[in-house]
C-alpha cells in the first residue's frame, strides 16, 4: 500500500480486534446489573489495549471509537455514548503514558488496572457533571475497586495472550511499525514483545523474522542459516 499508514494487513487486524471488542461489549451489556451501577467486567478493553501494544494509540482509539459508537447504537443507549467514549479515550491516554514512559518497570496488569480505574472515574465524573448530581462522586471508591478487579482480569488476559502466541505472529502484524522505529530504537510494543521473549515467556517461532526495507516480514529458517559456503581457491 505504499507509504500509507494503514495497509491491508493492518486494516484486517484492526477489523478483527474491533469486531471481537464489539462482540464482548454486547455480551457484557446483557449481564444483570451489579451492586455498582454501570459496572461491567470490561473484557472488551482487552482488544483496545492489544491494539495499543501492537500498533499505537491511534489504532487503539479507532477500536474504542468504533466499539462505543456501534455498541451504543446496537444496545439502544446512544445517550451513554458520551460517557463510554470519554472514559475509553482517557483509558487509552493513561495506558499509553504507562507503556511508553514507565514499562517495563511496571507490569501489564498494572497498566491495565490504572487505565480501568481512570476509565471508571472519568465516566462517573462526566455523568455527575452532566446530570448535576454531585452525589454520584460517592460511588468513586466502589468504582476504583471495580476498576482494580476488571483491570487485573484484562491485564492477565493480555499477558497470557502475549505469552501464548508465538513472537513471530506479533512481529509480522507490527512489521511496518518495527521498520519505522528501526532508526529511533524500540517503541512501546516492541519493548513489550522483546521483554517477554527475553524472559522466555513468549514461544519462539521456527525461524527468525526480519523486516525488509519495504516493511514486509521475511522469515529465515534454521536451514537457511547453514547456506552454501564458497570454496576458496588453492
Amino acid at each position: 500500500m505504499g507509504k500509507s499508514g494503514f495497509s491491508a494487513a493492518k486494516l484486517a487486524a484492526l477489523g478483527i480486534l474491533t469486531a471481537l471488542s464489539l462482540g464482548v461489549f454486547m455480551l457484557e451489556s446483557l449481564l444483570p446489573q451489579t451492586l455498582i451501577p454501570g459496572a461491567r467486567p470490561g473484557l472488551s478493553n482487552v482488544f483496545s489495549l492489544l491494539a495499543l501494544i501492537m500498533y499505537s494509540p491511534v489504532e487503539a482509539v479507532i477500536v474504542v471509537a468504533v466499539r462505543t459508537l456501534l455498541g451504543a447504537v446496537f444496545a439502544g443507549n446512544v445517550s451513554a455514548l458520551m460517557y463510554s467514549f470519554t472514559g475509553g479515550i482517557v483509558a487509552i491516554i493513561v495506558s499509553s503514558l504507562f507503556i511508553y514512559l514507565v514499562y517495563p518497570k511496571v507490569s501489564l496488569i498494572s497498566v491495565s488496572v490504572a487505565s480501568a480505574v481512570a476509565h471508571n472515574l472519568t465516566q462517573n465524573a462526566v455523568y455527575a457533571l452532566i446530570a448535576r448530581t454531585p452525589l454520584m462522586f460517592a460511588y468513586a471508591p466502589y468504582l476504583v475497586l471495580a476498576g482494580v478487579i476488571s483491570g487485573t482480569i484484562v491485564g492477565a488476559v493480555i499477558t497470557l495472550l502475549i505469552k501464548g502466541v508465538p513472537q513471530s505472529a506479533f512481529e509480522k502484524l507490527i512489521c511496518e511499525k518495527r521498520a519505522a522505529a528501526h532508526n529511533t530504537g524500540a517503541d512501546g510494543s516492541t519493548a513489550i514483545l522483546n521483554a517477554h521473549a527475553a524472559e522466555g515467556d513468549m514461544p519462539k517461532s521456527s525461524g527468525e523474522v526480519t523486516t525488509a526495507a519495504d516493511g514486509s516480514a521475511e522469515e529465515k529458517t534454521a536451514d537457511d542459516s547453514t547456506g552454501k559456503t564458497a570454496d576458496k581457491d588453492g
